[in-house]
């Protein structure tokens, strides 16, 4: 299997966020990356750098106003006298308005993130347009004939919505991965989610489309980040009625009842008749990481690799979420290892 990756990852650095009530240093860091990179490498995994896409493909998904924000976010930020991480402080919750992009640089971070915990560095931009090549690459790499490719994106992106940021996302990587798809000639494309949080800005962005089933298996937003989408009964609207399937499950949940969602995910996929698979590859599901409460452990991982590639789709797997630094790596490999096996 072939890996995308960009080393400009590195550029989204040393970042603050505001987490459970504390301003700690932002989990999302670039070691994660780099943990992955070098148990990948240990496995024998071949790498290529992302291709070069125009800005303009991430209006495909995401509302260009948004993204001109992100572009020059910091820029703005310095024009002000200022550095270092950008975070909100105001948001345009019930009770006031939300037609208008404030003109100032706080009140438009404010608008369009939806949490403190997202900061935006000086290369922050740089980093998450390559994550996003990287992962419209590996699909491209996927629609030419490969039967997979892996995208090792930082940051994450599936919390990313059509006009906002958070969660440590800024661009939809599995979205534009599952676009990029739709553009080469999949009629048909299913998104699987196993990040433990919700990919809510996924099913934000294809919530009213019948050509990208989104599926997801997370942690119940009763209790678990982003709280407030992830709920059963959200089914899709509109020409989408039918295509989002979510699957909260309670802290502490083990193999065996998510397994049984996976295979519940997997049904769905078929039932669908997707053409092509796009998994954002959260492994924030381990037992030990430091901001989820799932209860998998190291040898579940290569059975997931496994239980994705019996699907027989062609596929796209694209880095998510996963915080317990040191374990990252094994396990991302975990799943790689065995999706090749089991695909071969």
């Amino acid at each position: 299997m072939q890996i995308v990756h960009s080393p400009l990852h590195v550029r989204h650095s040393d970042g603050v966020e505001l987490h459970r009530g504390e301003l700690v240093p932002c989990y999302e860091k670039p070691e994660r990356a780099e943990y992955i990179r070098e148990a990948l490498v240990d496995a024998g995994h071949a790498f290529v750098e992302p291709r070069n896409f125009a800005v303009e493909t991430l209006h495909r998904v995401h509302d260009p106003a948004f993204v001109a924000f992100l572009s020059t976010a910091h820029a703005r930020w310095r024009e002000e006298g200022r550095d270092g991480s950008m975070l909100p402080s105001g948001f345009p919750a019930r009770s006031l308005r939300r037609d208008r992009v404030p003109e100032g640089i706080n009140g438009a971070m404010g608008y369009y993130a939806f949490d403190a915990g997202t900061p935006i560095v000086e290369g922050t931009w740089d980093a998450a347009f390559a994550s996003a090549q990287c992962a419209m690459t590996a699909a491209a790499l996927v629609a030419e004939g490969m039967p997979a490719a892996y995208a090792l994106c930082r940051p994450p992106g599936h919390h990313a919505a059509r006009g906002a940021y958070g969660g440590y996302c800024f661009l939809n990587n599995s979205a534009l991965a599952a676009q990029e798809l739709r553009d080469r000639g999949f009629g048909r494309v299913a998104v699987l989610d196993v990040d433990y949080h919700h990919g809510n800005g996924t099913q934000d962005i294809f919530q009213e489309r019948g050509d990208v089933l989104t599926v997801s298996i997370h942690g119940t937003p009763e209790t678990e980040y982003p709280y407030f989408l992830g709920f059963a009964d959200e089914r899709g609207s509109g020409e989408g009625e039918g295509c989002n399937l979510n699957l909260p499950l309670p802290r502490g949940t083990g193999w065996e009842a998510w397994s049984a969602a996976l295979d519940t995910a997997l049904e769905a996929v078929a039932a669908f008749r997707a053409e092509a698979l796009v998994v954002p590859l959260g492994v924030d599901t381990y037992e030990g990481d430091p901001i989820s409460a799932f209860g998998l452990r190291e040898e579940h991982f290569p059975m997931i690799g496994a239980r994705l590639a019996a699907a027989g789709l062609p596929t796209v797997l694209v880095q998510e979420g996963g915080y317990a630094v040191r374990e990252i790596g094994t396990n991302v490999a975990g799943v790689l290892g065995a999706f090749e096996r089991g695909a071969g």
